[in-house]
């Protein structure tokens, strides 16, 4: 066998100060198989909550089948006890009881469960051509030619004037009709084609057909629209009054598949950001005894601003540390001071096709693990978190102690665009926050992309962070 050449000063010096993030796959074949099977939980968690309710209502069962309970400020708790709180069936949070008082800081990790889609208008049906549609309102930062001609599902709820909550899903189910945004045929489109990208489907264009048979009835005027009336009451209940009282969400009805013929990507609707809420779900879920207590907040209203009262610009998430603080009689603001928060968020991955709108050197990459992003923001750094040196070193230490795959991301390059999370709201409670998150293809599209080896490190992080420092 010959010898191996002897490495040159320059290549000892090169290995010893220079530094790359490994792809996955190469170093760590050994994850693939441990990547898939956890990715098969996270699949049915991305079909069971297409919407933030039905994400609340999968955490819960979850929750209660893991031991937890209602949080009870009257109740003595002891560490490893876990204990959660649901926000309007919106947002919750939950908590497992460290071994450390609570004024030595706490652990939490946030992600949000809700994601760009098309919300019914408060009056969406009309006919028009002896066909029935509804109105839509679009939520949060979509492509808007994206939705045209693709199969799309009905989710929500629907208040009744007796005050009864009725759930409403269409299109899931094997057998269930789904509902469309219609486009124009290439042979009519030569005006619409001179429109700019961004106006290839207008917002007053996002109409739904929901369908084209009339109510056997002359004297009606819109028979058509009559007749889907007819059905909803037959199903829900609801005549036209009810969708004043309702939040009905129009969602792709395509289920989380594998993608490749490797299988090692997930195509899905609704990773911005389920992947990291439910990585951080099953960190949380899976920590028995930790140090420090945790606090896994799944939120609502982030596409939009965070705001509303099931957003994390609300007050919710401090009062419930208040209330843990005065369970235990500590002051919340030294509470605050000495925790460290996981803002639990996407980055945009690097896309080959595309790759004028990022920094190669500083973009995110699929199968090169968990992304920790300093900062997001825009143009110079506007609306971003910009987490510390200090913090960096703390997160990064905690990910390489346990071998946890990670990577360093920004948001695109320079004056490419740019974008925030939750961690701005966070860290204005004086708690030192970072981003962390998951790197993913086609974001905000309704078919996102990630890959498995991405999403099993990212729970590993966050499984690492609860275990404490």
């Amino acid at each position: 066998m010959a010898e191996e050449k002897e490495k040159s000063a320059g290549k000892l010096l090169e290995e010893q100060l220079t530094f790359r993030f490994p792809h996955i796959g190469k170093e760590a074949p050994e994850q693939v198989e441990k990547a898939a099977e956890f990715c098969e939980g996270y699949k049915t968690f991305l079909n069971a909550g297409k919407t933030e309710r039905e994400c609340v209502a999968e955490t819960e069962w979850m929750l209660l089948a893991a031991g937890y309970a209602p949080f009870d400020a009257k109740r003595e708790y002891r560490p490893g006890d876990k204990v959660y709180r649901i926000n309007r069936g919106k947002a919750v949070l939950m908590t497992t009881f460290g071994e450390l008082p609570v004024s030595e800081g706490i652990r939490i990790n946030g992600a949000h469960i809700d994601s760009p889609r098309l919300d019914l208008r408060p009056n969406p049906l009309y006919e028009k051509e002896d066909l029935a549609y509804f109105k839509t309102h679009y939520y949060g930062g979509i492509r808007k030619y994206q939705w045209g001609t693709i199969p799309l599902a009905m989710h929500g709820v629907v208040v009744r004037k007796d005050g009864t909550v009725t759930p409403v899903c269409i299109g899931e189910a094997e057998g269930d009709p789904v509902f469309c945004i219609s486009d124009l045929l290439p042979h009519l489109a030569a005006k619409q084609n001179e429109r700019k990208l961004g106006d290839g489907l207008r917002g007053e264009e996002l109409n739904i057909i929901i369908g084209s048979l009339p109510f056997a009835d002359d004297e009606v005027k819109e028979p058509v629209k009559l007749a889907v009336l007819k059905l909803l009451n037959e199903k829900y209940g609801m005549t036209e009054a009810d969708f004043f009282r309702a939040e009905i969400e129009m969602v792709p009805a395509q289920k989380a598949v594998d993608v490749g013929l490797d299988h090692s990507l997930i195509g899905a609707y609704g990773q911005d950001d389920r992947v990291c809420a439910y990585t951080a779900l099953m960190a949380e879920i899976e920590t028995k005894h930790p140090r420090h207590t945790t606090v896994t907040v799944l939120t609502d209203k982030e596409e939009i601003g965070s705001d509303g009262n099931t957003g994390m610009n609300s007050d919710y998430f401090s009062h419930y540390v208040q209330d843990l603080a005065r369970h235990e009689g500590a002051d919340v603001n030294e509470v605050f001071a000495k925790s460290l928060c996981l803002s639990a968020d996407v980055n945009a991955a690097y896309d080959p096709t595309f790759p004028d709108v990022f920094e190669k050197a500083n973009a995110s990459y699929l199968n090169k693990g968990t992304v920790l992003t300093k900062y997001t923001g825009s143009r110079g750094k506007s609306a971003a978190n910009d987490a510390s040196a200090e913090t960096m070193a703390r997160v990064i230490g905690i990910m390489e102690d346990a071998g946890v795959y990670w990577q360093a991301g920004e948001l695109g390059a320079i004056d490419a665009g740019g974008g925030g999370t939750i961690a701005k709201y966070v860290s204005r409670l004086n708690i030192d926050t970072v981003d962390l998150g998951v790197p993913v293809i086609s974001m905000h599209s309704p078919f996102e992309v990630t890959a498995k080896l991405d999403v099993y490190n990212t729970y590993l992080a966050f499984a690492a962070f609860f275990a404490g420092e």
